[in-house]
């Protein structure tokens, strides 16, 4: 597809995923229309402003999730629509107000606005594997986990996984939409993104790696995780754009591995570091179930990349590429090796 002149939204977009996807957007020549919460925040804009093609083709506009008709002007002349703004975060005080509601709402309003927009051919919205694997079916290693799997609400409320909630309800209220509105749309559904970093401050997947290097402490209770590149999560939105044929959900996810796995690679990336409870005398754990590879993506070409390159470029991201862990200082403030070698 040629993207000269093609004109899309990304919402979110000072964000992990969405800034990867506003960069690969502008390398194929799309003009962007991006959305952050605050213009005036240069964590929010900077990242953005000096990417590659920008200056020409990115235009930045302030947006609010809560407020109805906040995304019209953005959404207005489009022919596609990226929308990944979202809350991501797992502990809150109040998961209404600060996970549920906002992540419902918010994908309310954007499709809303995008319905009065007859030039969008297709909506791509970012939901999360946080919407397909909590519920109570059975699995074991020969379960093949895909886009017909729905995570349960009721059961991610009683075992109070409010960010799990708020992208299961989000997801479905972005269907029912899509269905009373006559709007194509697409959901990208990643597993625990890691890779490089385009923005300045920490995210949740990078700040729960960080937590597995400095204490040992994984972010799940049962230790796996549904690894995949954040280069490839955003090529994948891209991807359920330009090509056709694409429809429904895609799971999208490299790599089904657990703690133990994940910290005797990053051993073996980076010796120096002493590492908690490596346990690499263990035996190799199977990955609890395996993830179907969507159709489309394979003939689109997308090849996930394995995890070892990305748990590299992602640690890289952290600070001084040069010291290999030896002694990290601060990358834009963020000093977050420092004291572990």
């Amino acid at each position: 597809m040629s993207a000269a002149g093609k004109v899309v939204c990304v919402t979110g977009a000072s964000g992990y995923i969405a800034s990867w996807i506003v960069k690969l957007l502008l390398d194929r020549g799309y003009t962007v229309k991006a959305t952050v919460r605050s213009l005036s925040d240069p964590n929010k804009t900077n990242h953005l402003l000096s990417l590659h093609g920008a200056t020409e083709r990115l235009q930045l506009f302030e947006a609010n999730l809560m407020e109805e008709g906040s995304f019209d002007s953005v959404v207005d002349g489009c022919e596609g629509v990226f929308h990944t703004a979202s809350p991501c975060v797992l502990e809150v005080n109040n998961p209404q107000e600060e996970l549920i509601k906002p992540a419902v709402k918010g994908t309310q309003n954007v499709l809303c606005s995008c319905a009065k927009v007859p030039s969008i051919k297709r909506v791509v919205v970012t939901s999360s594997m946080a919407s397909v694997v909590f519920n109570n079916r059975p699995r074991n290693p020969d379960v093949v986990v895909d886009e017909t799997w729905y995570s349960d609400p009721v059961y991610c409320e009683e075992s109070k996984l409010f960010y799990h909630l708020s992208k299961t309800l989000a997801e479905d209220a972005a269907w029912k939409l899509s269905r009373e509105n006559g709007i194509d749309l697409v959901t990208i559904n990643p597993g625990f993104v890691i890779g490089p970093l385009l923005q300045p401050t920490l995210n949740l997947t990078s700040e729960a790696l960080l937590n597995l290097i400095k204490n040992g402490t994984g972010l799940f209770s049962d230790g796996v995780y549904r690894y995949v590149d954040v280069r490839d999560v955003a090529l994948a939105h891209i991807q359920a754009f330009e090509v056709s044929s694409a429809s429904g959900r895609y799971c999208l996810v490299g790599t089904v591995s657990t703690t133990t796995e994940t910290l005797n690679i990053l051993h073996k990336l980076y010796p120096a570091l002493n590492l908690p409870g490596r346990g690499e005398n263990e035996n190799p754990v199977r990955p609890p179930y395996q993830e179907a590879l969507p159709q489309v993506l394979k003939n689109a070409c997308l090849t996930l990349r394995m995890l070892k390159s990305s748990q590299e470029q992602h640690m890289l991201g952290f600070g001084d590429p040069g010291g290999r862990f030896g002694g990290f200082g601060s990358m834009d403030g963020r000093n977050v090796l420092q004291g572990r070698r």
